[in-house]
């Protein structure tokens, strides 16, 4: 894990006290709420619905037990008691009275944390594979990659005011589990097919909201150490060219639409041309520093086969059930990373109590050497625990309530906070996804259905990624009235699709039913093995559709029954 140096301790500490000034002049009147808001913003501070909204940087999705126990402290001590955590790996604060966010600040400062760049156009955190350093199929772990571009992004005296906010993600395996399609740069490690060389597959354009897009690949293969000066290329052809008349069309997206693929990487490949290598890509040495952070913990030497796991999972079937569905397949013998989900049937997706934050720094400590990750699908892992410690961890868990083996299930469903906190929402996400988990709710089913990503937005900007959901929901505003339209086949990993609509939108009451018939149309029409989107891809979207047209029309003969 990064560990700052004595530079970044000032250059927080240095934002945080500006910021203290710049909120007494706004609560003594001397600053107007317009003249603040970008002064606020650039500190993660949004104004929601009901109340101010403080969003934490997690980079890469990365945190230690310590900076979660001081998270806990904050949602205690200036929240309402709870963290939520968001599919951009971050933390939000939902509740947090003005007058008392540079005291949050400042305890964030204590445990290496900030808020800076978690808002505006600028570079905003950059994301990553939750499984990092942990999974077998990984070319290269890519946190280093992502704090390398942490550290060069950080404040850019050039990309500080772009045409819109900017997003950039990590993979070092080969399965995308980092969405790298879908956001502005996408990277993937890589080696080179004849000289083994380590480099990057370097992707442009993607992105979600009202024109969702996946993104297009600009550089089959860059050599690792040239990664920055190409970044800058391409932030410098996006932050003279992109547009700011229209900040529904700034995006880097709509700029190599419209510039078109080819003659967007010309420009880009031009640019870099011009510039000077060495002065803007990091030095080796550089390099081989930040990697040391990152270095594997100082796992035990064990046989990967558990007798103590196995008996414990014979002997309970719960932690079967959730070895089985959470576990993940670790790389160093003897030890599994775990999800632990927080979508307890009933609960609000992502949301977590400090008294669980607690409990699970705990945990983390005193069984994943201090470490945790923050997931895009709003889970946590617990990347390091040894197989023959698993049954200890699996009751601390239960006890928590943060035991439910659902990851990647049915249940497990990504929901933006929607109109019950955001001011852009046009319609409710967390009252549907709790409806459709308790829909549901039985684990049998759930298991003979399998994966299945569900994801929820509560309008166009598309915080919950609906797009590229399996099943994907969006919630609009049709005539004074919360609407939801439906699309299914969206997929956000290397395999990656924009879902496809099935037809009108729905009323709130009619969301759960909807879902059930797509997926007992799925479990009818699917063949030996196939998950989901397989099925959508063998049989098409024509079955959906036609089942969710007669879902409709049954729907629209209960309320109207002819006379």
């Amino acid at each position: 894990m990064y560990r700052y140096d004595e530079f970044d301790e000032r250059f927080v500490r240095d934002r945080v006290a500006e910021f203290r000034s710049q909120v007494e002049r706004r609560l003594d009147g001397s600053l107007s709420d317009d003249e603040f808001k970008p002064l606020r913003l650039k500190n993660g501070l949004y104004l929601q619905l009901h109340a101010y909204m403080l969003r934490i940087a997690v980079p890469y999705g990365t945190l230690s037990a310590r900076q979660l126990r001081q998270l806990a402290v904050i949602a205690e001590t200036y929240d309402k008691g709870y963290g939520h955590f968001t599919t951009r790996q971050n933390l939000q604060f939902n509740w947090p009275k003005l007058r008392d966010v540079p005291a949050i600040l400042d305890l964030l400062a204590d445990v290496e944390m900030h808020c800076i760049q978690t808002s505006g156009n600028c570079i905003r955190n950059v994301t990553a594979d939750q499984f990092a350093g942990v999974a077998a199929d990984e070319v290269e772990d890519p946190r280093p990659t992502a704090e390398l571009i942490r550290q060069w992004s950080s404040l850019h005296p050039e990309f500080v005011w772009l045409p819109r906010k900017f997003k950039i993600a990590v993979t070092g395996a080969e399965h995308d589990r980092a969405a790298i399609m879908v956001h502005d740069i996408g990277l993937k490690v890589k080696r080179h097919p004849t000289t083994g060389e380590t480099g990057y597959e370097i992707v442009v354009g993607g992105g979600l909201g009202r024109t969702p897009m996946i993104g297009k690949v600009v550089r089959d293969f860059l050599p690792k150490h040239e990664l920055l000066a190409y970044l800058e290329a391409v932030m410098r052809v996006y932050n003279s060219e992109g547009r700011r008349d229209n900040k529904y069309k700034a995006r880097v997206k709509i700029l190599v639409h419209e510039t078109g693929e080819d003659e967007f990487r010309r420009r880009v490949e031009e640019e870099y041309a011009r510039l000077d290598g060495p002065t803007i890509n990091a030095p080796q040495e550089e390099l081989e520093r930040i990697a040391a952070y990152f270095a594997p913990p100082a796992y035990d030497d064990l046989p990967d086969a558990s007798p103590v796991l196995d008996a414990a999972r014979r002997a309970d079937p719960a932690l079967d059930r959730f070895v089985e569905q959470n576990g993940f397949a670790h790389k160093q013998p003897g030890y599994i990373a775990l999800t632990v989900s927080l979508k307890a049937v009933g609960a609000v997706p992502g949301d977590m109590s400090a008294e669980q934050m607690r409990i699970f720094a705990d945990i983390a400590e005193r069984f994943s050497f201090g470490e945790l990750r923050v997931t895009h699908a709003q889970n946590l892992v617990l990347p390091h625990v040894r197989k023959d410690d698993l049954p200890e961890v699996f009751a601390v868990l239960q006890a928590a309530g943060l035991a439910t083996a659902n990851a990647g299930l049915v249940t497990d469903i990504i929901a933006c906070p929607g109109l019950d906190y955001c001011a852009l929402a046009t319609a409710k996400s967390i009252p549907i996804a709790q409806a459709i988990a308790t829909t549901f709710a039985d684990e049998a089913r759930q298991k003979d259905i399998g994966p299945l990503p569900i994801k929820i937005s509560g309008c166009i900007n598309a915080c919950g990624h609906h797009h590229v959901g399996a099943i994907g929901i969006l919630g609009l505003e049709k005539a004074g009235k919360e609407n939801y339209q439906i699309t299914v086949g969206g997929d956000a990993t290397e395999r990656a699709a924009l879902g496809e609509r099935l037809g009108p939108g729905i009323d709130a009451e009619d969301v759960p039913g909807a879902i059930e018939t797509i997926v007992d149309i799925y479990l009818r029409q699917r063949t030996a093995g196939e998950e989901f989107n397989d099925t959508v891809r063998r049989a098409g979207i024509e079955p959906f559709k036609a089942g969710f047209a007669d879902y409709i029309a049954a729907r629209q003969a209960v309320r109207e029954p002819a006379e």
